[in-house]
């Protein structure tokens, strides 16, 4: 080697390309792997083999974009996040998280985030190794970002069970969530009010408890809709859960926020509204009238108008559980022009969600008495009803729920001009309802017979095939009976060709007029004809 190439300059200069090497290839490997349709290729290249010592390495640079190729491919790859635990790479990260500067820390956080994401069984791996208490740790650090990927990464490790939302509570995460989500930096709320969210999800009395409710609806005020959204995303998370907790969500002050955001410019925040009130109003009677009485009934159904954005189911199952509730807040529901826009959903929408959701909600309304079903049913929804029942393309549940609501119309429907186009075509299981109804009607109103037989319903019963014993067979004599004997036979099948039959057996009585013998009174006519 020559006395120039062994001179300190130019072993500095080697050691300087070398580390130039080393910072471009993870600068690469971070920037190739934000894209997942390279992760296969990249993993089967053996990048995780070369970025594991690069972990170690001296320049902190390089050991930060390691860090970032490796929570980018964990990303996009379930397989590559679990070769990461597996590997050992998550764990020199977790040892390295307080000995280097604020921006391997993000990465750090990043790379824990990426791994959790995927399922309980790898958020769980991350617990073991004893990461809680540093991330919850890093929610107290000066620097936003750092907060921010720590509040994600307890979102994401908390969200896929309760077993891991009560330790990610009881490592004290809430207290340090809901004073992140007053900081002023926009994104740290958001990311914030998504950990809450995914928390409440299965602790939600810890997120009650830790004063968080009254912040939520005091974030409400802020402009941001992707706030607005995680926010009542996180009440309804707290408020669904059993109606003490929606008493508290109550009691903070969330339901006029919630219905003033019904009426929302953006879809997102509309249909995060209509899942706050849905989740407020299952609970009981007292929480609905409070919603009806706040007015709620109205926005809900300017929300079903909607055909997009996703706004339409949560407010049918809002209207449906405040019509179940009771027969006076059915009523105000039908007053509120409910009916017609669902029955407008079952005739227009393909979306399987949305038919569920409205034959449910027609079945709740239709259910308590006469008048709430007549209300249905001069809506034309029975006969849009039974036709997705027996529709073969329909799915499974739009079928069962289609079925529900009809029976549960009918079970109250006196409405003789919309029991009548059922009675032609309803399946055996749908038409037994509609017999029980008329076995209500028919005996006291004797129009009603008159039309039962004019229209050809009573023929049409007289065809059924029934078994001795069933109701159907039940219902249908109790209507013959409401009809004179020789009316009932008229119709039977096969009642035309007995009639035939004793024709053909029937023996003519001949009149005496016709013998040979001559009556009384044409014998004095032929007396008098002769005497003249």
């Amino acid at each position: 080697m020559s006395h120039s190439m062994s001179s300190p300059r130019n072993i500095q200069l080697v050691f300087e390309t070398y580390q130039k090497a080393r910072l471009v290839f993870v600068q690469t490997m971070a920037e190739l792997a934000t894209r997942a349709t390279n992760v296969k290729c990249l993993e089967s290249a053996g990048v995780l083999e070369l970025l594991r010592p690069l972990l170690y390495d001296a320049c902190s640079t390089v050991r930060q974009c390691a860090v970032v190729a490796a929570a980018r491919l964990a990303e996009h790859d379930e397989n590559v996040a679990r070769q990461i635990l597996n590997g050992g790479m998550l764990t020199i990260t977790l040892e390295n998280l307080n000995k280097y500067n604020v921006y391997y820390k993000r990465s750090a956080l990043y790379l824990m985030r990426a791994v959790a994401k995927h399922n309980e069984e790898l958020a769980s791996a991350i617990v073991r190794l004893g990461a809680l208490e540093h991330i919850v740790s890093c929610l107290e650090d000066f620097d936003t970002q750092v907060k921010e990927n720590a509040a994600w990464a307890l979102g994401y490790i908390g969200k896929h069970s309760e077993h891991l939302s009560g330790l990610v509570v009881d490592a004290g995460t809430l207290p340090l969530l809901v004073l992140a989500f007053q900081e002023p930096e926009m994104s740290l709320k958001q990311i914030a009010a998504g950990a809450l969210v995914d928390l409440a999800q299965h602790k939600p009395e810890a997120v009650v408890d830790a004063g968080a409710v009254c912040h939520l609806v005091r974030g409400l005020e802020n402009q941001d809709p992707k706030l607005k959204r995680s926010t009542l995303c996180a009440l309804s998370a707290v408020a669904g859960t059993r109606a003490a907790l929606a008493e508290a969500v109550v009691a903070g002050g969330a339901l006029p926020p919630a219905l003033l955001h019904a009426g929302h410019d953006t879809a997102p925040v509309r249909r995060a509204a209509a899942c706050l009130l849905r989740d407020i109003v299952k609970h009981s009677v007292d929480l609905a009238q409070l919603v009806v009485n706040t007015g709620g009934c109205g926005p809900l159904v300017e929300l079903l108008v909607e055909n997009t954005g996703g706004t339409r189911v949560p407010a049918c199952m809002a209207l449906g559980y405040i019509a179940g509730q009771s027969d006076q807040l059915a009523m105000a529901v039908i007053e509120s022009k409910a009916v017609v826009v669902l029955v407008e959903i079952l005739q227009n929408s393909e979306d399987d969600a949305e038919l569920c959701a409205a034959a449910w909600t027609l079945g709740h309304i239709a259910k308590h008495s006469p008048q709430h079903s007549l209300a249905v049913a001069v809506a034309n929804a029975l006969p849009r009803l039974l036709q997705l029942y027996t529709n073969p393309k329909s799915s499974s549940e739009v079928r069962a729920r289609a079925a529900c609501a009809l029976k549960q119309s009918l079970q109250c429907c006196l409405h003789r001009p919309a029991l009548e186009p059922l009675l032609h075509a309803a399946p055996a299981c749908i038409l037994k309802y509609v017999l029980a109804q008329y076995a209500k009607i028919l005996p006291n109103d004797a129009r009603a017979r008159r039309l039962f037989v004019t229209t050809g319903a009573l023929k049409k019963i007289q065809e059924i095939d029934t078994v001795p014993g069933t109701s159907l067979k039940e219902y249908i004599n109790i209507i013959n009976s409401c009809f004179p004997e020789e009316i009932v036979r008229y119709y039977t099948p096969g009642f035309s060709d007995s009639l035939l039959d004793r024709v053909e057996a029937y023996t003519p009585q001949i009149p005496e007029l016709f013998t040979d013998r001559v009556p009384s009174d044409c014998q004095s006519e032929v007396t008098i004809e002769n005497g003249n």
